[in-house]
């Protein structure tokens, strides 16, 4: 595999606007080759994308999915910078999709690994250093070994990391931004809700036996 210099990921950010992590994502894939990697970003829908991630985005959409049989539902908000685009059929599909992405990962908590709280993010720390097999490796290697697992586990908790339901190719983050590419402007998905029917109540729980054998003994 060719080694991939900052250098030549700097170039090809330059030349696409495509951010730095996917720069080098194109050139790893593409052995290197600036004009292939280049192609690879566009249809990949990334070129030109990052450079339009700082613009604000106050207009967009809410959307809404209820899974067959109305016993998971989902709310969720996409931004994006005008009005004009939020009624773009393309856009709203993108929200619909989003939204059916949310009910179909019910481990997903948040919409990027920057919105956990430290002390989740903490917590998982504490849970994988105390796993049995590290528990006699030196520290230094402990701690190399806890990093890759906390990014993996973090990225299992956000919706951006996710491998898109219909396309398991690209993740959730590289849908979105093929829509930027598409329409021309920032999309940002602010956040969701997940409604699960009955959570958080705590049901009665009947022995049927029991209820047939005191019924009978009654008579």
């Amino acid at each position: 595999m060719a080694e991939i210099s900052a250098k030549i990921v700097q170039a090809l950010r330059q030349k696409t606007g495509a951010g730095m992590m996917d720069c080098k994502k194109a050139l790893l894939e593409n052995s290197g080759d600036l004009v292939k990697s280049e192609e690879w970003l566009r249809k990949k829908g990334i070129a030109k994308a990052g450079s339009k991630a700082d613009r604000v985005v106050a207009e967009g959409l809410v959307g809404s999915y209820i899974h067959t049989g109305g016993r998971v539902g989902v709310l969720v908000e996409v931004n994006c910078e005008t009005d004009f685009v939020a009624r773009r059929e393309e856009f709203q599909t993108l929200v619909r999709n989003v939204a059916m992405q949310v009910a179909a990962c019910p481990n997903v908590e948040y919409v990027k690994v920057s919105d956990i709280p430290p002390e989740v993010a903490q917590k998982e720390k504490d849970i994988e250093m105390g796993r049995d097999d590290i528990a006699n490796k030196p520290d230094a290697v402990k701690e190399k070994i806890v990093q890759g697992r906390i990014e993996k586990r973090l990225k299992e908790l956000t919706l951006l990391d996710q491998p898109f339901i219909r396309d398991q190719s690209i993740t959730v983050e590289e849908l979105v931004k093929q829509s930027v590419a598409q329409l021309g402007e920032n999309i940002q998905i602010r956040r969701f809700v997940r409604f699960i029917l009955g959570e958080g109540i705590e049901k009665q729980e009947t022995n049927f036996a029991d209820e047939v054998a005191a019924q009978v003994g009654s008579k």
